[in-house]
């Protein structure tokens, strides 16, 4: 029960500034929250797909490729798609790598949607906090100027104390916000670089496709 009303009477503490604080931390979690979870089924169905197109890139079956890739809603079947519909105009390698990109700039915008704003979150809560403290520190300094001496010391340093909880509660929001800013820049980061892993590996495998079609071709030449 301690425990319960310490924690009452820091909230109480830190002012009017506490609620433009709780505001932004309930937004930055419903975003980081959000943004987990499309990162993860993102990353998830990307593998997913991937472990079914790449047997059959393989194996040459570019016509089962392209029903699995466009039927998909992930981003790497978007990758998938944009070359081999690039394929069926063009043969060149850069032509197909550059419709391949198209579609990285159309997905990467959306890995990395909201997440800045956790970012910004953060360093506002720290400055809100810190205008808090200095408002805090002007009234306590202000209440005390008509203070008897020998109360002065007592409500200063309680003035102090009160003042100080806004910054205390800002940087416990703050800290863990960069940090879950960091992870979730990681994570798509992650994503970005599978992406282009994959890429390449299609754009390899359609180039030695290519060339073992034109050696079976020039075998069959009397």
């Amino acid at each position: 029960m301690d425990t319960f009303n310490t924690v009452v009477k820091f909230f109480r503490d830190c002012g009017p500034f506490l609620y433009p604080s709780l505001t932004m931390m309930t937004l930055g979690l419903a975003i980081a929250i959000e943004r987990f979870i499309f990162l993860r089924r993102t990353r998830s169905e990307n593998r997913k797909l991937w472990d079914q197109v790449l047997p059959l890139l393989q194996g040459g079956q570019l016509k089962e490729v392209h029903a699995l890739a466009k039927g998909s809603e992930s981003a790497i079947g978007k990758i998938v798609t944009n070359g081999l519909e690039r394929m069926k105009s063009a043969r060149r390698r850069e032509d197909i790598d550059h419709a391949m990109e198209e579609g990285m700039m159309e997905i990467v915008p959306r890995l990395e949607k909201r997440t800045h704003y956790i970012a910004t979150f953060a360093n506002t809560v720290t400055l809100v906090g810190l205008l808090g403290t200095i408002i805090g520190l002007i009234k306590g300094f202000t209440a005390v100027a008509a203070v008897n001496p020998a109360e002065k010391a007592a409500m200063l340093s309680a003035s102090i104390s009160v003042a100080m909880n806004n910054t205390a509660f800002a940087l416990m929001i703050a800290i863990p916000f960069l940090l879950i800013h960091a992870f979730l820049q990681a994570r798509a980061g992650e994503i970005v670089d599978s992406l282009e892993a994959a890429k390449i590996t299609f754009l390899n495998t359609v180039q030695r496709l290519g060339g073992d079609q034109l050696n079976a071709a020039e075998r069959r030449v009397p």
